[in-house]
């Protein structure tokens, strides 16, 4: 079965860290770029970051930039984000996402609050 598995999200003070993890499930993981999206409560979804397939390049939305980093494994088929200096406007649900396979995971939900 295809999918993807997301992991490690919770609650976390300001100024703390979070790291995400998403298992790709069932396809060549390696062959596609992956992204990193969140949904605030009352707001659309957003791409937080995306990682090419081959080069490895990544691209930040401007208000995580500096702040988050999104990386892979393709020996283990696995996305990561690191999430460093959270801000209580960083709380949402996080999902990955296959863009090229329109494919989802189920989210994991991200709250920063003290």
């Amino acid at each position: 079965q295809v999918q993807l598995v997301e992991s490690g999200g919770g609650l976390v003070q300001p100024g703390g860290s979070l790291t995400l993890s998403c298992a790709a499930i069932g396809f060549t993981f390696e062959k596609y770029g992956m992204r990193w999206y969140r949904q605030a409560p009352g707001k659309e979804r957003e791409l937080v970051a995306h990682i090419f397939s081959s080069t490895n390049k990544t691209i930040y939305q401007e208000v995580v930039r500096g702040r988050f980093t999104i990386s892979r494994d393709n020996a283990k088929s696995t996305l990561y984000l690191r999430m460093n200096n959270l801000k209580p406007e960083d709380t949402a649900i996080y999902y990955c996402s296959a863009p090229n396979k329109n494919l989802w995971g189920q989210g994991t939900q991200v709250t920063v609050s003290s």
